[in-house]
């Protein structure tokens, strides 16, 4: 089913919102914090943040951010990223237990075991996984730089882990004579788009131009106008002249689309593009996690050092 909704939405009343914010204003300002949130967040809490992105964007941003604690509106690997790449800030995810399936589908063990598997294959791994595993790596990710990132590196061959399917894209799209080797991991949320749900979509907006994210399977992407990162898709339906668009990724988006293009309609290519993972974050859990000053993430020293060089690295491809 195509749905031309308003992205999900709190049922609260108004004036409920507006005493939930001004506490939280009043305790980030008393924190000397800023809130930043991922473009997949409810509306509310998008709307409450200093600074709304995709991964890569997140990433870079909280190395410029002038504050003493960051609140970290996203999945537990996007507050880890944040803590380390700035050990002098206290960093606190704004749910406790958001946390991402995928990152969770390999460890640094497992990460060793590939490595043993393709001895001298360089390591890249998507900033969808955990500090451990980025401290196993050589280089990090995020789906909008994939394709530079893995062209960067000097050797011939690539495990990449642990998403599959944007190993697979970064395969087909490289210019690089580089075999790549993809953990068989994946995002729940994105591997429920299938390809007669696209061709459904196409047939009731024959006019909208699909764009997918990276993280979809291969026979999505094939069927895909434009196959890009999350912020990637705002700018490019800012700067389309199409009029309407079918957006395959998690229905956060359509907010931030809403915002920076009105006067364009969006549909999602299929109502199950929900993760209820970055949908558990709240203003209620803002300012929660606030007040109590539980949920900071902090990682090991020696992990963080290992895991900002590959961070680091990622950062540094323009």
């Amino acid at each position: 089913m195509i749905s031309g909704r308003k992205s999900a939405v709190i049922e609260r009343p108004e004036a409920e919102r507006e005493a939930l914010r001004s506490q939280i204003l009043e305790l980030k300002a008393q924190m000397r914090a800023v809130i930043v949130a991922h473009n997949y967040q409810h509306p509310e809490v998008q709307d409450i943040a200093d600074f709304v992105g995709d991964s890569l964007e997140l990433a870079r941003k909280s190395t410029e951010l002038e504050a003493q604690a960051i609140v970290f509106c996203g999945v537990h690997f996007m507050a880890e990223t944040a803590a380390i790449l700035n050990p002098d800030k206290k960093v606190y995810l704004a749910h406790g237990t958001a946390g991402c399936p995928m990152a969770d589908m390999i460890d640094g063990n497992e990460l060793r075991e590939w490595k043993a598997r393709y001895p001298g294959a360089a390591v890249v791994c998507y900033v969808n996984t955990t500090a451990e595993v980025k401290a196993e790596s050589d280089i990090c990710c995020t789906s909008a730089n994939a394709v530079k990132v893995v062209e960067s590196v000097p050797q011939s061959e690539v495990v990449f882990v642990p998403d599959e399917n944007l190993g697979k894209f970064v395969a087909a799209r490289t210019k690089k004579n580089v075999t790549i080797h993809p953990y068989p991991g994946y995002c729940v949320t994105h591997a429920r788009l299938n390809a007669e749900q696209v061709k459904l979509a196409r047939s009731l907006h024959p006019d909208s131009p699909v764009v997918v994210h990276p993280e979809c399977k291969p026979e999505v992407a094939a069927l895909a106008d434009q196959v890009l990162s999350t912020s990637q898709m705002v700018r490019y339906c800012k700067e389309s002249n199409a009029s309407s668009f079918l957006i395959g990724t998690e229905m956060g988006i359509l907010h931030r689309m809403r915002k920076e293009a009105p006067g364009k309609e969006f549909f999602l290519v299929s109502n199950s593009l929900i993760c209820p993972n970055m949908k558990k974050t709240t203003l209620d859990s803002i300012l929660e996690t606030m007040r109590s000053g539980r949920n900071e993430v902090i990682v090991p020293e020696d992990v963080r050092l290992r895991a900002r060089r590959a961070v680091d690295r990622m950062l540094a491809i323009v």
